[in-house]
């Protein structure tokens, strides 16, 4: 079996040579590169099966290293940047990051971030049920079950809980969210998504006050587990 591969394009010698241990040691197969032009090359030379990208590059920015990828490369894209900012993290997320961590980082929570974001993107891109703990998606029926009990809800709940459901482990920002359930000219209408949410919640979660499944990625958005 060929081993899961890596893209980590960081300027950074001592954080390339940090993640290719930690990374190595856990099977993963590494490659690396030191600026935005080089890695977009490795990318699309190797396609590797998930990529970590550093905003601050030396010749690309993070961000038009990212948009330059998110044109065709399609599998997770964790970004990993000591720029901590609301307005850096909801940007990338927006234009198609699948995770950002600021360093420094955990080892332990990179490695499982790394490990949902795998799964997701191994999953088959057409899979008709999602199972989520106690809950069943049937995303062709349009049914949800949660301990076999069938969910009542309403159109754009199911909607929004299909969307979560095919993004499972992905943190969504409010504003896709809205494009994606309520569509363009809504995106700054966040207090539908509180109230949607909150009525989702009640509905899946067995506690809604401590959801286990729709978690509240504070200022950027939510996150399906």
């Amino acid at each position: 079996m060929n081993k899961v591969s890596i893209l980590v394009i960081d300027d950074e010698p001592q954080i390339r040579k940090l993640l290719q241990i930690n990374l190595e040691s856990n099977d993963y197969k590494v490659l690396q590169a030191s600026t935005g032009k080089e890695g977009i090359l490795l990318a699309a030379s190797h396609l590797p099966d998930l990529i970590l990208l550093d905003i601050g590059l030396p010749d690309l920015t993070g961000h038009e290293v990212l948009a330059e990828l998110r044109q065709w490369y399609a599998k997770p894209i964790l970004i990993l940047s000591v720029i901590d900012s609301e307005k850096d993290i909801v940007s990338a997320l927006d234009n198609g990051a699948t995770d950002y961590l600021t360093k420094p980082f955990r080892t332990g929570e990179l490695l499982a971030r790394i490990r949902a974001a795998i799964r997701r993107s191994q999953l088959v891109e057409n899979a008709s049920v999602v199972y989520a703990k106690d809950l069943e998606i049937d995303l062709v029926a349009r049914v949800v079950k949660r301990k076999d009990e069938i969910v009542k809800l309403t159109a754009t709940e199911y909607n929004l809980l299909a969307l979560f459901a095919k993004n499972e482990s992905k943190v969504l920002t409010h504003q896709y969210i809205l494009k994606e359930v309520w569509g363009y000219g809504y995106q700054n209408e966040t207090h539908y998504l509180r109230v949607f949410v909150g009525t989702l919640r009640k509905k899946i979660e067995e506690n809604p006050n401590n959801p286990q499944h729709l978690i509240t990625e504070s200022g950027v958005g939510y996150r399906f587990q």
